[in-house]
């Protein structure tokens, strides 16, 4: 889809970044920080890069790749930086990168880097045309196509398994690939 838009941010305009250091009343069971305490964090400043971008309300519409690839400790420093990777009509794929830093040492290490659409709605809850984005650097027009690949993938996927002429029995070959028993 080609937008026509006479308003182009540039990515570095939409940057955020937000450090917290992490108490004990973070802690899960097994005394490490709750992903849950992460995600709600990561939604916070989903919405805060995208309501800058657009300088409107946003509403998450869903997310994607959250992988926890290090556990965060209690007394770490936890710093998100998030930035709009890609812009449809309405909806904005918002990066965010994960790192923690023991204080102590001033080690650092990449906990998790995910993928949040959001969607400009106005006052009475419909969706709002967003600004383009100004893309400048290799890395920007890179992340905007890994961006719109995946809408892409994930539009072809649904198309695939939603379909209503799904036949489960034209994928029994994939499913042997699998830790599965078929008992139809």
């Amino acid at each position: 889809m080609t937008m026509k838009n006479n308003k182009y941010i540039p990515i570095n305009n939409t940057r955020i970044s937000i450090s917290e250091l992490m108490l004990p009343s973070h802690a899960n069971f097994s005394g490490k920080i709750h992903g849950g305490y992460i995600l709600n964090l990561m939604d916070q400043i989903a919405f805060a890069c995208a309501s800058k971008h657009s300088a409107t309300y946003c509403v998450t519409a869903s997310v994607d790749t959250v992988d926890f690839l290090n556990p965060i400790e209690v007394g770490e420093l936890v710093t998100m930086k998030a930035s709009v990777n890609y812009v449809g009509r309405t909806s904005m794929v918002v990066g965010i990168r994960v790192e923690a830093q023991n204080i102590q040492t001033g080690k650092v290490k990449h906990c998790n880097s995910s993928y949040f659409t959001m969607v400009a709605r106005d006052e009475s809850g419909k969706g709002v045309a967003v600004p383009g984005l100004l893309l400048q650097t290799p890395v920007e027009m890179r992340r905007f196509l890994k961006a719109a690949k995946r809408l892409e993938m994930k539009k072809t996927r649904q198309d695939e398994f939603d379909s209503d002429d799904f036949n489960p029995t034209d994928y029994l070959q994939e499913l042997t690939k699998h830790n599965v028993k078929i008992a139809l």
